[in-house]
């Protein structure tokens, strides 16, 4: 008998038969794939563009939320103007690809708004060309508001490069690039504000997204990812940090939820799942670049514009620098006892924004070629067994090869075994779900994978599979 790496042989069951099939399962299950459109898209990512979007963005004094609005040099409402037509260009460039709109809005006063305000988010939108996909949409963001020590100020300067013209030098890069090619999913570029007033702009979004029911499949935003220099003078720039939140603390205990968690899936939420197909995404194309997978919502007394995404009831994770320089975040341009604080480009690694924007577009363009995740996936638990039977429902898409089961030890945090399904949605496995945790992902005829799933209790027969 043929043995594989934990002598397990596989039990394929299809429709209407059973196929023993010999040593499929497989150590090391990234599902990364290497893709040469994507290459051709990490080619072309410009740290010198970058670099110009972020001086263009700083050298707007201020962007503060409640900064001038009409002033064609200084002022949020310059910035969101100049941000729009760098869109525009971009969709001019990519023969109108690009739908380019502003999502303006009034928010109410709050606590960081003390008068109701006119907000406006920059939005670009690239749709997907495949009809069973094109519903489905992949947001990345930055946010181009900015602020100094008090928050409050929305005089003083606060260039706010790294915070976060940053992160909205690498969006718009993305949508420079990206919109040149074809993508099967939607993807959605676009600049928030509001965010240092309490995540307003991407509130807003999310929460109308919600309310219009969009299918947001997935969400990255990248805020502050602009220097590789930590406070002692360490560089790590062949690094960035991926904070993927676990069990939601502000969401309802849904059935499914509760499911999840009395059955060990709490660190398998869908932001988890995201998280770990961007590292495998990036693993696959970008080797010299290592994505750390952070298991938290964000960092302590610090959020991000994902969080929105995340009380919205859709996955979302946040991509920022490993090591954070904080004289040079939410300060007032200074010079103290010959150090300089302020949030200015000088202290931008501008090559290092050109490795996380390629994480980003290794991420954005492997979801937007792959299948859906598999829907109504169940694992049997209607009668007491050593084997495990799964089960889901079919992927739509004309292009889609099968299903893969990916499993690894509660103990792990990453995915350590593969079993081949091929198109069938049902196979069972001689492996214990006591012992370990389960995912099922969708594989297209190119090799592009989905996002693996967790799968909650059923019962094949009452569930009439």
């Amino acid at each position: 008998m043929n043995t594989c790496a934990k002598g397990a042989r596989i039990l394929l069951i299809g429709a209407s038969m059973a196929v023993s099939a010999a040593c499929v399962t497989v150590p090391n299950s990234a599902g990364g794939t290497r893709d040469a459109q994507i290459d051709a898209v990490l080619q072309q990512v410009s740290a010198p563009r970058i670099e110009s979007s972020v001086r263009s963005l700083a050298g707007f004094g201020t962007r503060h939320t409640l900064s001038d609005t009409t002033n064609d040099s200084r002022g949020i409402g310059a910035a969101r103007r100049w941000i729009k037509a760098e869109f525009e260009r971009a969709s001019a460039a990519s023969g109108g690809r690009l739908r380019v709109e502003e999502d303006a809005f009034v928010q109410p006063p709050g606590p960081r708004n003390p008068q109701a305000v006119e907000l406006v988010n920059v939005v670009a939108t690239l749709p997907g060309v495949q009809p069973e996909a094109r519903e489905r949409i992949y947001v990345v963001s930055g946010h181009y508001d900015s602020r100094a020590s008090d928050v409050m100020d929305a005089d003083r300067d606060a260039p706010g490069a790294n915070d976060d013209a940053s992160g909205v030098a690498a969006v718009l890069e993305l949508a420079r690039v990206m919109s040149q090619f074809e993508w099967e999913a939607t993807l959605v570029f676009m600049a928030v504000a509001g965010e240092e007033q309490g995540l307003l702009g991407a509130r807003h979004w999310a929460q109308r997204a919600r309310a219009q029911n969009l299918n947001i499949a997935g969400m990255i935003t990248n805020d502050i990812i602009g220097s590789s220099r930590a406070e002692d003078g360490a560089v790590h720039d062949r690094e960035v940090r991926l904070f993927a939140e676990g069990v939601p603390p502000d969401a309802p205990l849904t059935d499914e939820l509760v499911a999840r968690l009395k059955t060990g899936g709490e660190n398998d939420s869908p932001a988890r799942e995201l998280g770990r197909f961007i590292v495998d995404a990036a693993g696959a194309q970008l080797p010299d670049m290592r994505v750390t997978l952070i298991y938290r919502r964000d960092r302590f007394l610090r959020g991000g514009d994902h969080t929105p995404f995340l009380q919205a009831g859709y996955a979302a994770v946040r991509l920022t620098e490993p090591n954070e320089d904080f004289r040079h975040q939410h300060q007032d341009v200074r010079s103290e006892g010959g150090v300089q604080f302020g949030d200015l480009p000088v202290f931008c690694d501008f090559e290092y924004v050109a490795r996380v924007t390629r994480v980003n577009a290794a991420a954005l363009g492997s979801l937007a070629l792959a299948p859906a995740q598999p829907s109504g996936v169940r694992v049997d638990t209607g009668a007491l067994t050593n084997a495990t039977t799964l089960y889901w429902d079919a992927n739509r898409e004309p292009d889609l090869a099968g299903y893969e089961v990916v499993w690894r030890d509660t103990t792990s945090p990453t995915w350590q075994h593969t079993a081949p399904a091929g198109p069938a949605t049902q196979i069972t496995l001689p492996v214990s779900k006591d012992n370990v945790i389960f995912g099922v992902r969708a594989v297209d005829r190119d090799g592009h994978r989905s996002p693996a799933v967790y799968p909650t209790p059923g019962v094949l027969a009452r569930d009439g599979r």
